[in-house]
């Protein structure tokens, strides 16, 4: 045994458990800390040197596990991922090839192909871990575009929602297609995206000579939570032969839980779909998936050859299943997580989110706050429509709140300034709950500048 590596790891896990533990007693945001250089110095640093420097960094860092910390969806991780994590690094085996990393490798296949199974995609379904819901969604596209046979045609569209992620928009512009090859559908006055207008669209599309490479509904958008009405856009993309994407970054999730799955009704019928579990899952980022019905897509799609390796003994190289080649061993935190929490543990978290953003709803009634619809555990809160304070009192809100231990953040929704709360912090209390619920009827007295 490496005594010195020991020694090490503990000073490290004692750094991150003091770190943890007062995290409730710290301010809810961080305030800027003192920086360590970013230069490494001519001689190396001792132990000691680079804990001191860690401890600096620490002090300054985002604390998710502060139960007013609920402005983004960056909950706390498991202890369980947390653990993986060091585990993955310290194993440093190589999702590229079988032979650089022979167990994991085949722990990855099955792993996805229970997911995708599990979330209804189909007994042949599979997928592959990506870097972040965008890489997901972009490979997502890049497989539909092939499968459509449109791979190298400049007319090609994506058509989504007016409330779609940007990512849509980033993937679009690296496949090379023009600016307005995404094309924005429509919302119902109920946030979500109207079907009869993505019919409308897709009519006026097909007369234009512009063929559609992809549907793209949402089962969580970034600001509401809403899920699009998805088995409206899956009878459409199946009466017109569209490949039918899902970016379920934030909801797919609840596909994987019995008694949740009714939250996402219609995901089960989609081509891809893009899931996140480190937003809700407690798994430690980054976590992605883009799962398919139709797996054989990926190779289609990326396979190069890798002559320089091994033949694996069974199916295709990791490395040759999307665009990232080296990836680190990602799996071993998703699986340990999932198998540490089990189904009933998946529900209960999914389910204990839902529960405090129904909670917190039922807590703002009265004329002076709105709440949006929302159909996850986002709860977007605004002045009624109309009110000529709303950017003064989003900001006087904001401070209260951040001043008593709680961080919302400020989204704009078609430039009307609102507050989010994302209830997905299993330390927040029905106490915090309520005490947060009081201060913004108290936010709405407030004297304004």
């Amino acid at each position: 045994m490496d005594g010195a590596l020991v020694s090490f790891l503990q000073d490290c896990i004692g750094l991150l458990g003091r770190w943890l533990g007062e995290s409730a007693d710290q301010g809810v945001r961080p305030l800027l800390s003192v920086q360590p250089a970013a230069e490494p110095e001519a001689l190396p640093l001792t132990e000691q040197r680079l804990l001191n420097d860690l401890q600096g960094l620490m002090g300054g860092a985002f604390r998710p596990n502060h139960p007013g910390a609920l402005a983004h969806l960056d909950p706390p991780a498991l202890t369980v991922s947390m653990a993986a994590e060091l585990l993955a690094a310290g194993l440093n085996n190589n999702l590229l090839a079988e032979e650089l990393s022979p167990s994991l490798s085949r722990l990855e296949r099955g792993l996805c192909r229970w997911l995708a199974q599990r979330i209804g995609l189909g007994t042949e379904a599979s997928g592959v871990p990506a870097s972040g819901g965008s890489l997901s969604n972009l490979m997502a596209l890049v497989c539909a575009r092939r499968a459509t046979g449109l791979a190298h045609d400049p007319r090609a569209v994506v058509v989504t929602s007016a409330a779609a992620h940007v990512s849509l928009a980033k993937a679009v512009a690296v496949m090379g297609l023009p600016g307005d090859a995404l094309v924005a559908v429509p919302l119902r006055p109920d946030g979500r995206l109207d079907p009869a207008a993505t019919a409308e669209t897709l009519r006026r599309l097909r007369q234009q000579g512009r063929p559609v490479l992809a549907v793209v509904g949402t089962a969580g958008t970034t600001v509401q939570g809403l899920v699009d009405p998805l088995p409206d856009l899956a009878d459409l993309c199946s009466e017109q032969g569209l490949w039918f994407h899902v970016d379920g970054a934030i909801g797919a999730v609840c596909a994987l839980v019995d008694d949740q799955r009714w939250r996402v009704r219609g995901l089960e019928r989609a081509d891809s779909v893009t899931l996140n579990p480190q937003k809700l899952l407690g798994v430690s980022k980054p976590s992605s998936l883009l799962l398919l019905r139709d797996p054989s897509q990926l190779e289609a799609s990326f396979a190069t050859g890798l002559p320089y390796m091994e033949a694996p003994r069974g199916g295709i190289h990791g490395g040759e299943l999307g665009l990232q080649g080296t990836r680190g061993a990602e799996v071993l935190k998703l699986w340990l997580c999932l198998r540490h929490l089990g189904l009933s543990g998946m529900g209960d978290l999914i389910g204990g989110a839902m529960e405090r953003a129904a909670n917190l709803r039922a807590s703002l009634p009265g004329p002076d706050l709105q709440c949006l619809a929302g159909d996850l555990h986002l709860v977007t809160i605004g002045r009624p429509e109309g009110s000529g304070d709303a950017v003064p009192w989003r900001e006087a809100a904001h401070g209260l709140l951040l001043r008593e231990g709680f961080w919302l953040s400020r989204p704009d929704l078609e430039g009307r300034p609102l507050l989010k709360a994302v209830l997905g912090n299993p330390y927040t209390t029905p106490e915090h709950l309520q005490r947060l619920a009081d201060l913004l009827q108290i936010s709405t007295s407030l004297p304004l500048r």
